[in-house]
């Protein structure tokens, strides 16, 4: 990926070319909450962090979101605040349930995947079937695989946080950004959610960066390749 010297913050460069470089992204507050008790949850942070949202989506080949994400918020998941491509879309949809008439199936900005469970049914032209890991849920590793088989080796995981904890939890992110915002929710949904731990030596302890942005957001951006837990 390229470097901009004005965006030092940016993507990192694989370490090994024939795998997949894997990014995952979360705004959230000073609390880690994502949203209100009601779930509320658009414009937690400013204008910079989603303008380096945007970048980041202008960096990548696929940008993945769980179909919790698609039928709270409806987003259109492209490249509209920077210059750059918008990525493929990927929406993990285990049961079926993402919405026929969703913009990201309707719009024809760019390609959309469905990703899902073997023998589901749903909306969407491009439809991966996949079998489980377990509870349920599709493992991370066969989606960046099927990804990678379709010429797809960038990924950002953009959310909602059920599906970033997951692939966090499964050892497959390179690296994370958090965006922090200056707030104070003292209740509302979680953000990053893992398997507790019973000593703080098993906590992961990534090589961190941060960048103040003008409106008052704090970026952590987080190296995790070196950092994860040996299950």
């Amino acid at each position: 990926m390229r470097y901009d010297p004005d965006f030092p913050f940016g993507p990192a460069i694989r370490r090994d070319p024939n795998a997949p470089f894997v990014i995952g992204q979360i705004g959230q507050t000073l609390d880690g909450r994502v949203a209100t008790p009601t779930g509320k949850s658009l414009y937690i942070n400013g204008k910079c962090a989603l303008q380096h949202l945007h970048r980041l989506r202008a960096e990548v080949d696929a940008l993945v979101v769980g179909v919790g994400t698609v039928i709270a918020d409806d987003p259109r998941l492209t490249v509209r605040l920077c210059e750059g491509r918008s990525p493929v879309r990927v929406v993990i949809d285990p049961a079926g349930r993402v919405p026929a008439d969703a913009l990201c199936l309707t719009d024809n900005a760019v390609d959309t995947i469905v990703i899902h469970r073997e023998g589901v049914c749903g909306p969407g032209r491009h439809r991966v079937p996949l079998v489980p890991c377990s509870n349920g849920m599709i493992s991370p590793r066969a989606i960046l695989d099927a990804l990678a088989a379709l010429g797809l080796h960038r990924v950002l995981v953009e959310g909602g946080p059920t599906t970033l904890s997951h692939f966090l939890d499964a050892g497959v992110l390179d690296e994370l950004h958090v965006m922090v915002a200056p707030k104070i929710f003292g209740s509302g949904r979680e953000g990053i959610t893992l398997p507790p731990i019973d000593a703080l030596d098993e906590a992961l302890e990534p090589v961190t960066q941060t960048r103040l942005f003008e409106d008052g957001d704090v970026l952590f951006q987080c190296d995790l390749s070196r950092s994860y837990r040996v299950k």
